[in-house]
């Protein structure tokens, strides 16, 4: 993409190593590495898996390099620079404004069609993940859901009493105006009188 995404954030660590690795290979097309590395340094990487996938990529490795490491010539050294990765800040202690957003379901795929929407107050920088809490805690007829744990985070596998099915090829889809979520639900911060909606959708 024009901005230096390859793909969207989460596929960059292993589409970083795949072109560094294969770099002689794919000449005389170029890509912008600056501008590719530069899209990696803006963004607050806090999923173990994405982590692990880019951090060969900044260090200049690739996965394949691993079949060649002298793991005693490297035993007793120690990173000798330190990469450009965003902190993960805290803020135990301190009081935070109320936002408001907008969540909703929808499935006109399979079974009864159904739509339920409604408002839900929650502490500034509150997760994705944490609205759904809430709003499953004050109307669990509508809101109600399951999750469960990945290497990739928190996966929503059923709302509403809808769960996704790999047999269907259908899924739960997170949207805020209409563009899918790039961050998980346990990651994504909403942001004030923001419209998320999930979708029971199939690929």
């Amino acid at each position: 993409k024009g901005n230096g995404m390859i793909g969207n954030i989460y596929s960059m660590g292993l589409a970083l190593q795949a072109l560094e690795a294969t770099r002689e290979f794919y000449a005389p097309r170029t890509w912008d590495c600056a501008q590719a590395f530069s899209t990696v340094y803006g963004h607050n990487y806090q999923q173990p898996m994405a982590i692990a996938q880019l951090l060969p990529a900044l260090l200049g490795k690739s996965y394949l390099d691993v079949a060649g490491l002298d793991c005693a010539a490297t035993k007793d050294t120690s990173p000798s620079q330190q990469l450009p990765l965003s902190p993960i800040l805290g803020t135990h202690g301190i009081p935070r404004d109320l936002i408001q957003v907008y969540w909703s379901i929808s499935n006109t795929l399979q079974g009864k069609h159904f739509h339920c929407s409604t408002s839900v107050t929650v502490p500034s920088g509150s997760t994705l993940l944490q609205v759904m809490e809430v709003a499953a805690e004050d109307k669990p007829q509508d809101f109600s859901f399951q999750t469960e744990q990945t290497s990739w985070g928190t996966y929503v596998t059923s709302i509403h009493g809808l769960a996704a099915n790999t047999d269907d090829r259908t899924y739960w889809q997170f949207l805020s105006a209409g563009n899918a979520l790039e961050e998980g639900v346990g990651i994504y911060k909403p942001h004030d009188g923001e419209h998320i909606e999930a979708v029971f959708s199939t690929y």
